[in-house]
């Protein structure tokens, strides 16, 4: 191999003598292209979070070939509270719901992450348990890095720490405000605020107003701001009896943005 070999698949390259080392196999068997591929779509997914971002080809491969998919089907445990910390995930499809518990089986959920999100960074870092469960939404595919190759990648390259350190940054603003909502506002804001950011995010104007669709149930919807199911029926209705919108489900139309802006911005 030439020393002079540059460019997106020289870790690839590597891996493939790697193989042949390890296992050789027949060229017409098409085992090592498939292995590449998926080593290189790996690679392409992992440098799209927002923690390994930046890295160099020869680093994404390094995770990329210690890493590994998972399959979990929709409502199946990924980890729960207080269970030693593995490793950490990154979510290549799907969603996941994070959350806590109460002891009566109460659940508050803190956040739903998608494609390109990293889960459970903290506790390889502190050594400590997974602090909050984490549950499929659907079905899921994620990719499993362990505790130990991921401290090594950080002790050889410190910028992937410190863009860990943002993340879990920005996860704790956002947890203050789960705290400042829950204990300073009322369940009909809280939807308000919800529904809000819900149309921000992917509503569809219309000549009558805003629609959007749950992409959650009641049950769940509660679970994430704080109350009970009948609370969440019981205040879409009365937001619909003062016309502020309509309900056909899980699909609303906002019909007075303005009026739900002022109910949000509420101190009561």
């Amino acid at each position: 191999m030439s020393d002079g070999i540059r460019g997106p698949a020289h870790w690839l390259l590597a891996a493939a003598v790697k193989l042949n080392t390890i296992s050789p196999c027949p060229r017409s068997s098409g085992t090592i292209p498939s292995v590449l591929e998926s080593s290189y779509k790996l690679g392409q997914t992992l440098a799209k979070v927002p923690i390994f971002s930046g890295l160099t080809e020869s680093e994404l491969g390094f995770l990329a070939e210690r890493t590994v998919p998972r399959h979990y089907s929709a409502g199946e445990m990924v980890f729960g509270e207080g269970e030693p910390c593995s490793g950490l995930y990154v979510v290549e499809s799907g969603n996941v719901r994070i959350f806590k518990s109460s002891p009566n089986g109460r659940e508050q959920v803190l956040s739903i992450d998608g494609p390109g999100s990293s889960i459970a960074e903290l506790p390889v870092f502190d050594g400590g348990a997974y602090p909050a469960s984490a549950a499929a939404v659907d079905d899921v595919t994620l990719l499993f890095v362990s505790k130990q190759d991921f401290q090594a990648l950080c002790l050889a390259h410190p910028q992937v720490p410190l863009k860990v350190l943002r993340v879990v940054g920005t996860r704790l603003r956002r947890l203050v405000g789960i705290i400042e909502e829950l204990s300073f506002t009322t369940v009909r804001r809280r939807l308000a605020s919800y529904l809000l950011r819900l149309a921000q995010r992917s509503g569809k104007r219309t000549v009558e107003g805003v629609e959007i669709t749950l992409p959650i149930t009641n049950q769940e919807l509660a679970a994430q701001i704080g109350t009970v199911r009948e609370l969440v029926s019981r205040n879409l209705s009365r937001l619909q009896a003062e016309g502020m919108l309509k309900t056909d489900g899980r699909n609303l139309l906002i019909y007075n943005l303005k009026a739900l802006e002022d109910e949000n911005r509420s101190t009561e």
